[in-house]
């Protein structure tokens, strides 16, 4: 009972010094042996705490005996499997702030009305299927969260809530909400709404004119009166299409069919056959090179067009990198499979939809050549894949069964989510017909700009909004966030893709194993519609993430998926490694290879590279990431000098990387740390989402997986990573039940900079939520999931004198070596035209 025995001490202590504040939830997750029922009784005699903190273990209850904390401002419960709060806690009328997150509440007692003076409360992760009306009376609070209460289905939210008029945060997200309370447009003050994750069909205008609004996540609702494309970005996009919508609106009737399916299956036979039932198969069919597109169109009941844009892929793999770009929601799928050959992976294309796509409605066909009928268990793939509707069979070349496949895709592609959705601007339809019918391959962003102006746009940010929703749709390719990509608008996005399939197609690059430089691109692009577009279409290479320039390099460029199979020699230190492994369900092709890209400053002596690995070289520290795609799987070890700066660095990227796919769902595996595995290259594992949920159960320990079966410290197996225990314990409760998103895969790591190189050496990772991460070349990205901190030694935190006189003496001879510079010669016209620049014209601010 040794446990028994430190917690009583502590807390005696307490009451003897009159201390304000307690915190035992760290006692509680290293103690086992404890009698709670004694242990609270104790606390809540201390009558003086004004900060208690008892989250992270089961207590499952609390006591009537609570209420005696009158002086309490502060009260964490979370994560403590609380299924009822007491009713004698509406005594503690100078709360402040109340967490009782990540418990099994179902509901929470009227007496909280009472706590008048709260500021913050968090009731997510609970499993509440009302709020009280008595919510309404804590009209100080400033922050509330009633996030993740969907085990039970929390449909409403109570018109009591625009009581609360000085709240500036409101999180509703992942509950099964249908309609949002009217009264929400009261509340006035709000700078922060998350209704995320929920079932709205539709979402007022009157809450875009909450003046105070910032921020506001509509993502992954039914949404009706806004475009989930829209609805999916900023507050100031959202207004933007509402005022414009005031101005007048219209409908249009199309959707996107995309055919998949292994090369030479039937797809571009399907797709000539849909336009044209009597198109005549050529002997010897072309492969589709990337992408093409058909546009054919059908009436509707309602006498109007619908117009279909059918997608038709190139099927070898070496295509498949450019999926993620394409395939998208808002769209029907129809996967063609061959049955001479049976060689279609079902559970390849079928798992590559359900990533990408957002679960979008899928046909097989299998096209049965020479009426070769072939068997697929269809039972199991509906068990699966809820989105397969439809197995169709036909022979494309004598058309039999092609009128049945015709009517299901025109049912089920006239019956998608959002053809019976959100008006649009007139305008933005004039526009999108106007470019419909411009025959070029691409324009200007002037011209494009023109073309808005002479079709009702007056303002600047509107006609970028416009381009860029064409762009979500697949419609055009606009790249706004490239400096040189943002200056034209491709208009046929086949015309790009061809193109850069052209140079991963040519011979000769092959043979060089995916290195060319711009003078095989001369050759490759020599027709005249690629004329003065080299620059545009490499960057589009690079923005794609299918090749990169080889550093120290002028013009030398390698497409990662054409290395070579065969892994290099190198030599590899393997004493003190960090090792993590990810696993996947199900693993889309072309990670390792856009990790490469990301990555290419780094790679060890630019040799150490190959189609399915590569070593990274920074400060002294080399990490090796390969990827063994049959397992499902990418392993990495680092070892050097700086471990964990580069290992943060490494999972950071290839987390940016998973983020791209809305649906991956991958685990982290940490070594076991035991005498028989320490040191080991391969040591047991563990999930990491496993021991997080261990320590928030209070299990300290786990056995390792293999003989002689060690008893692990679980704090002790993560320490190596620094990540915070107490974190997981208190916000982090885990949510076995919650729907995959992109936190799931997140690991907070403080990157120990004690007797390591400054930060301005190294590569940067500020703090926080949307915060800059520069990886690989100084590349930045925002991140939600990924907090780095650096941790300072207790020495840092104070600067003595000779801290101070050694940070004065740099800045010195920055400021000697900037006069030296500026008047030893160099101080010429350029160096006057900097430091006196001419204010940009109008074609630059274009530009």
């Amino acid at each position: 009972m040794a446990g028994q025995k430190h917690l009583v001490k502590k807390i005696r202590e307490a009451k003897k010094k009159q201390l304000k504040q307690l915190d035992l939830s760290r006692d509680f997750l290293y103690y086992d042996d404890v009698n709670f029922t004694e242990i609270l009784t104790e606390v809540f005699n201390l009558s003086q705490l004004e900060v208690l903190d008892l989250s992270g273990k089961q207590l499952k209850t609390v006591p009537e005996s609570i209420g005696k904390l009158t002086n309490l401002t502060t009260l964490n419960l979370s994560g403590t499997q609380l299924t009822t709060v007491p009713e004698s806690i509406g005594k503690l009328t100078n709360l402040t702030k109340l967490n009782l997150s990540g418990n099994q509440l179902t509901i929470v007692p009227e007496s909280i009305g009472k706590l008048t003076n709260l500021t913050e409360l968090n009731l997510s992760k609970n499993q509440l299927t009302t709020v009280p009306e008595s919510i309404g009376k804590l009209t100080n609070l400033t922050t509330l969260n009633l996030s993740f209460n969907h085990f039970n289905q929390l449909t409403i939210v109570p018109e009591s809530i625009g009581k609360l008029t000085k709240l500036t945060e409101l999180n509703l997200s992942t509950n099964n909400l249908k309609k949002i309370p009217e009264s929400i447009n009261q509340l006035t003050l709000l700078t922060q709404l998350d209704l995320s994750f929920n079932q709205l069909i539709t979402v007022p205008e009157s809450i875009t004119k909450l003046s105070n609004l910032t921020k506001l996540n509509l993502r992954d609702n039914p949404l009706e009166n806004i475009p989930i494309e829209i609805a999916e970005n900023d507050i100031g996009a959202i207004r933007s299409y509402f005022r414009q919508l005031k101005e007048g609106e219209d409908y249009i009737y199309e959707a996107k069919l995309l055919i998949i399916g292994e090369g030479g299956a039937g797809k571009t036979t399907l797709a000539k056959k849909i336009e044209n039932r009597d198109y005549q198969l050529q002997e010897k069919e072309k492969y589709t090179e990337g992408i093409d597109i058909i546009q054919w169109e059908f009436p509707l009941e309602n006498g109007r067009d619908f117009r279909v844009n059918i997608w038709d892929f190139g099927g070898q793999e070496i295509y498949h990198a450019t999926h993620q770009f394409f395939l998208t929601k808002r769209s029907l799928y129809t996967l063609v499979a061959d049955t001479r050959k049976e060689d279609t992976d079902f559970y390849y294309w079928l798992n590559i939809v359900e990533l990408l796509s957002d679960n979008s409605p899928l046909l097989i066909i299998k096209n049965e050549k020479q009426d070769r009928h072939r068997e697929i268990n269809e039972r199991a793939l509906r068990g699966q894949f809820t989105n397969l509707k439809e197995t169709l069979a036909t022979n494309l070349a004598t058309n039999r069964a092609l009128e049945d496949i015709l009517t299901q895709i025109k049912f089920y592609i006239s019956n998608l989510p959002h053809i019976k959705e959100a008006a649009l601007p007139r305008t933005w339809k004039q526009v999108r017909e106007a470019l419909e019918e411009d025959s070029r391959n691409y324009i200007s962003l002037r011209e494009y700009l023109t073309i808005c102006s002479n079709n009702g746009f007056t303002l600047y940010k509107d006609k970028l909004q416009l381009s860029g929703y064409l762009h979500d749709l697949g419609v055009c390719l606009h790249f706004q966030d490239d400096p040189l990509l943002k200056k034209t608008v491709i208009l046929k996005p086949e015309w790009g893709t061809y193109a850069v399939y052209k140079v991963l197609d040519n011979d000769d690059v092959i043979r060089n194993l995916g290195c060319f430089n711009r003078a095989d691109l001369e050759k490759i692009w020599s027709e005249e519609n690629y004329a003065y577009m080299h620059d545009e279409l490499l960057q589009l290479m690079i923005k794609f993430q299918l090749c990169y320039l080889i550093p120290g390099s002028k013009d030398s460029y390698i497409a990662p998926q054409l290395l070579t199979l065969n892994q290099p020699e190198y030599d590899w230190d393997k004493s003190d490694n960090l090792i993590l492994r990810y696993t996947y369900e199900f693993m889309p092709k072309g990670i390792i290879t856009r990790f490469i890209v990301v990555m290419h400053n780094w790679i060890d002596q630019q040799q150490h590279v190959w189609r399915s690995g590569v070593i990274l070289n920074k400060d002294n520290t080399k990490a090796e990431v390969i990827e063994y795609y049959e397992q499902r799987e990418i392993k990495i070890r680092v070892t050097g000098r700086h471990k964990r700066d580069l290992l943060t660095t490494v999972t950071y990227e290839l987390d940016q990387i998973h983020d791209s796919y809305n649906r991956l769902r991958c685990s982290k595996l940490i070594p076991c740390n035991c005498s028989s595995c320490k040191n080991s290259q391969t040591p047991d594992f563990y999930e990491f989402d496993k021991l997080r949920e261990r320590i928030a159960y209070g299990k300290n320990t786990i056995e390792c997986g293999s003989p002689p079966y060690n008893t692990v410290n679980v704090s002790s197996l993560i320490i190596d990573y620094e990540i915070d225990l107490k974190q997981f314990n208190k916000d982090e409760q885990p949510d076995i039940d919650r729907q995959p998103n992109k936190a799931d895969r997140s690991i907070t790591i403080h990157i120990d900079a004690t007797g390591s190189k400054t930060m301005s050496e190294k590569s940067e990772i500020k703090v926080g939520d949307g915060s800059t991460v520069i990886g690989a070349g100084g590349r930045e990205s925002n991140n939600n999931t990924i907090q780095a901190t650096v941790n300072e030694s207790p020495t840092e935190k104070k600067w003595n004198l000779s801290n101070k006189l050694a940070l004065y003496g740099i800045i010195a001879t920055l400021f000697v070596g900037l006069g030296a510079w500026l008047f030893g010669g160099l101080l010429n016209d350029k160096v006057i035209e900097w430091f006196s620049p001419e204010p940009p014209t109008q074609q630059e601010q274009v530009d």
